[in-house]
């Protein structure tokens, strides 16, 4: 599958199947990744994921907004992406990136981020992205840095956890910066 859109030099992306549900219950109790990526949530029963899953599963998404599992190559699913605010007639999209834990730093996280940008910049004709990062996850902030990821913006006091608020980064890169770091 040398060819394939979905599949990079680590990783492929895919829709996340209902199989998937014990995979994303076990990094629910992960709360110090769920601070990183998004927030710590009220406890869901395994029912509750198996419903959630089985609904990301049967989800045909009508727009450019989509959720994926990323997996590896040899099949090992290791976390999920997606993307927001899709807005074709500015060219604009946002996504986000979780990688469960076990799976940190292994390159997982920029090849499924690149294999997204190739997609929407060089299928669906977006000419930029945006990524908000908090600010303590310093190895989201060097990850961003790391794929030539522009700091626009800083949002003060927009996250709180760990009974403090902290600061919000915004990351941009453009078409033509994606183009100038790709091979």
């Amino acid at each position: 599958m040398q060819n394939y859109m979905w599949s990079g030099k680590k990783v492929r992306l895919r829709p996340i199947l209902a199989a998937d549900w014990e995979k994303f219950h076990q990094n629910d109790l992960d709360s110090e990744g769920a601070r990183h990526c998004d927030a710590i949530y009220f406890p869901r029963s395994e029912e509750g994921t198996q419903a959630w899953a089985a609904g990301q599963a049967a989800n045909a998404s009508a727009s450019d907004n989509v959720m994926l599992a990323i997996e590896t190559l040899d099949g090992e699913l290791v976390g999920s992406m997606s993307t927001s605010s899709c807005d074709r007639r500015q060219g604009t999209f946002k996504y986000g990136v979780a990688i469960f834990r076990g799976h940190w730093r292994s390159g997982y996280a920029s090849d499924a981020i690149w294999i997204l940008l190739r997609y929407y910049f060089e299928e669906l004709r977006y000419q930029k992205v945006t990524a908000h990062v908090y600010a303590f996850n310093e190895g989201s902030v060097a990850l961003h840095e790391g794929l030539g990821f522009v700091q626009e913006g800083r949002l003060r006091n927009m996250v709180f956890t760990m009974g403090q608020h902290f600061d919000e980064f915004i990351f941009g890169l453009t078409k033509g910066e994606y183009e100038n770091w790709k091979l």
